[in-house]
């Protein structure tokens, strides 16, 4: 399952995503989206866990919760819909 973190502390890491998650099960994947100029995090990411009951528990246990000073945000990761722009 793919989830959607958001509020992340400007600090976090891959690595520090995929340690947070990997308390409630294996993690497949963990990212923190950055800037492509800056290389700064934009304060969002997505983790990947291969056991739905194991991601649900990650999205029970941290949604809203206070990590590094800032209450994340954790729910279950939408599909990205093709792009239909005209040009």
């Amino acid at each position: 399952m793919n989830m959607y973190v958001s509020n992340l502390n400007f600090h976090a890491t891959d690595e520090s995503l995929r340690e947070l998650f990997g308390k409630f099960g294996a993690v497949t994947s963990a990212r923190v989206i950055t800037d492509r100029e800056s290389g700064r995090s934009r304060g969002f990411g997505f983790v990947e866990m291969e056991v739905e009951k194991e991601a649900r528990e990650a999205i029970q246990g941290l949604n809203n919760k206070e990590i590094e000073g800032r209450a994340i945000s954790v729910s279950v990761a939408k599909e990205k819909k093709a792009d239909n722009k005209r040009w």
